[in-house]
């Protein structure tokens, strides 16, 4: 049973990357540039932000990158909600329990890794369960369809936002983990330490400062990737 779930609900897509707002294949991006070059410079300031070492930043790119996939494909014609949970596995797993079933249990390391494309698109299928994923800081999954239970009093909690913002800014504050977190208005959003650092835009427009989320946020749009990112200042310097 050890890799039916992987090869039996995916299609096997290419891995991608981005170049102009498009899929492409292959291992060079846009005028050459190597496909983690490319992660690098869409996703790299909001890893700053979150003062990543070069291993969590690998990790945390991949999954940024999946995540944006998700906020703008969607799956079978809707919208897709999820949470993604890197990092502190072990805490992270203490403070949260099963929905079901773990779709991901017994299966090798090896086949759970972020960079394999067939365990993508079934990480893809995957998300429209309820639950959030647990991944570890080498980008290997551990869990999915987990329940996180939110942890936050009235003052800390981001009016405007559901309660799988809610449950991703309480297991960041709880946990050295970072959150990541789809929103089924297509919108991206990173949590570490309690805190919005971080909204990630699909689209080649960016909505006024005044209606974003992110405190403090330095805003910047990338018109070939189609993407707009506002990630917060330190220190709340505008």
């Amino acid at each position: 049973m050890t890799e039916s779930i992987v090869n039996d609900r995916t299609s096997a897509l290419p891995h991608t990357t981005w170049n102009g707002g498009e899929r492409m294949n292959g291992t060079n991006g846009a005028n050459g540039a190597q496909p983690r070059d490319i992660g690098e410079e869409i996703f790299g300031p909001v890893c700053d932000r979150i003062h990543c070492t070069s291993e969590k930043r690998a990790a945390l790119e991949h999954l940024i990158e999946l995540a944006v996939e998700l906020a703008r494909e969607g799956r079978e014609g809707r919208k897709i909600g999820t949470l993604f949970v890197v990092g502190d596995h072990e805490a992270v797993l203490k403070r949260s329990r099963p929905l079901l079933l773990d779709p991901l249990q017994g299966h090798a390391a090896e086949v759970l890794h972020i960079e394999r494309p067939e365990l993508r698109e079934t990480i893809k299928e995957l998300s429209q369960l309820d639950g959030a994923f647990i991944v570890d800081w080498t980008g290997t999954f551990v869990s999915a369809a987990r329940y996180i239970a939110t942890q936050l009093d009235d003052r800390e909690f981001t009016s405007g936002l559901g309660t799988r913002h809610a449950a991703g800014q309480s297991i960041s504050k709880q946990t050295k983990a970072v959150a990541i977190v789809v929103s089924q208005s297509s919108v991206v959003r990173v949590y570490s330490g309690g805190e919005l650092l971080a909204e990630i835009i699909p689209e080649l427009y960016m909505m006024s400062k005044e209606r974003l989320f992110t405190p403090h946020a330095s805003v910047r749009t990338l018109p070939k990737y189609g993407l707009s990112i506002a990630v917060s200042e330190e220190d709340g310097a505008a």
